[in-house]
């Protein structure tokens, strides 16, 4: 007889963006013609790199031709891109191996799938608002109890909160964990950790054997100096940290797929020594992962390179801008405001300690304008919603605009 995983059972509620789409489709039902302008999910909007489309229509053009088809590729990506890979973190002064880099189809499914290498049995803390796919994975796989409604949490997780007070950046947990999920710059609140604070948590994970999850998918929008790009920025993170990128918002392959994720050999943890986590993650791709798409590897590498990679930087800077509009714009109305400088992120303040879903509702009957509402990002977030950058410019200042002449606090 067949059983399901009944982990299932235990998510809370819908997928939050799923959510934001069903509330948003009502509204638009019930209010036909009224455009509604979207600064909620952080999907891309503008045109891909040229640099980029050019070299993957070369390799469209290389497949179309029996002498240069290529089929299936290594399951850890292609070799010249691992090791453009490698030269891209020399940047920071971080020496990694090609044989360390995994390529895959972006950093969201990776940072699902990392957990099947520990046991369901291992304790596991979470920023305290952290994006949703680090927790919905650990719910299915098994590592936390039942949703406390009145906590707005999971039973069996470790919340590392992140306030204002604390700047949106945790300190290590008091107690023993095993699993840590970081994010800087961070998705939701926009916050970017230095090299001191990182510092904390790699020496709690190196005393108590603990493997940290960082999530550095926004390390192009760092613009202030001090802050680092990558955990092994830090002396003895690759001992203990994984790392997971992707070209998603740097280059704006959200549509085209592609991320990558790093798994030091020096890594060990309580059960494993140096070698076996890099072992067991290939083994892992290998067996149910067939590689990211070649084409999609070929604009990867453009994007790392010369033209590819400046006009990559001028992407980051095109939705930095679109991030300063919002948050003055926000400032004006009177909103508290976080984040926007090293991120594409604004995190605000509801007002009057207002709800964030209900703040959600309100932004979209009043002003015609979707964010996202902090609460799907944990308990934490209750009284903030994440504002988005992704989209065009003069959506953007018409978003302001309509939060300007309608929003009456």
């Amino acid at each position: 007889m067949a059983t399901i995983n009944t982990n299932y059972q235990k998510l809370a509620s819908g997928y939050l963006f799923p959510e934001i789409a069903r509330r948003t489709g009502i509204w638009q039902k019930n209010h036909p013609g009224i455009p509604v302008l979207r600064l909620g999910i952080g999907n891309t909007t503008e045109a891909l790199p040229p640099a980029v489309c050019l070299a993957m229509k070369q390799k469209i053009d290389e497949l179309s031709d029996r002498s240069t088809y290529t089929g299936y590729g290594d399951e850890q990506g292609d070799t010249y891109l691992r090791e453009a890979l490698v030269a891209y973190y020399q940047r920071y002064n971080v020496q990694l191996e090609s044989t360390e880099f995994f390529v895959s189809d972006g950093a969201k499914s990776d940072a699902a799938n990392i957990q099947d290498l520990f046991g369901s049995d291992n304790v596991v803390a979470i920023q305290d608002p952290a994006y949703p796919v680090y927790v919905d994975s650990n719910v299915v796989g098994g590592r936390t109890g039942l949703f406390n409604p009145e906590r707005g949490c999971y039973d069996g997780f470790v919340y590392l909160s992140s306030t204002e007070e604390n700047g949106f950046i945790p300190v290590p947990p008091s107690e023993k964990v095993d699993l840590i999920y970081l994010c800087s710059p961070n998705n939701p609140t926009g916050s970017v950790a230095t090299h001191a604070q990182l510092k904390a948590f790699v020496d709690y994970a190196l005393e108590h054997k603990s493997v940290i999850i960082f999530d550095s998918a926004y390390s192009e929008y760092i613009t202030e100096e001090g802050y680092p790009h990558s955990i092994y920025e830090v002396e003895g993170a690759k001992r203990c940290a994984i790392e997971i990128n992707s070209f998603s918002k740097f280059s704006g392959f959200t549509g085209v797929r592609l991320g990558w994720t790093i798994v030091p050999k020096e890594l060990a943890c309580e059960n494993a020594e140096s070698g076996v986590l890099n072992a067991m993650w290939n083994r892992r791709q290998c067996t149910f992962f067939n590689g990211a798409s070649n084409i999609a590897q070929r604009g990867g590498y453009a994007a790392l390179v010369g033209e590819g990679y400046a006009q990559s930087r001028a992407l980051v800077a095109y939705y930095l801008e679109n991030a300063s509009i919002i948050r003055e714009g926000l400032k004006r109305v009177g909103l508290t405001v976080y984040g926007g400088v090293n991120s594409p992120y604004i995190w605000a303040k509801t007002p009057n300690g207002m709800n964030s879903w209900d703040f959600f509702d309100l932004l979209l009957e009043n002003c015609h304008v979707v964010v996202t509402p902090g609460s799907g990002f944990g308990p934490a977030g209750n009284q903030f919603v994440r504002v988005s950058s992704y989209g065009h410019r003069e959506q953007v200042v018409q978003a302001m605009r309509q939060i300007e002449e309608n929003l009456k606090l």
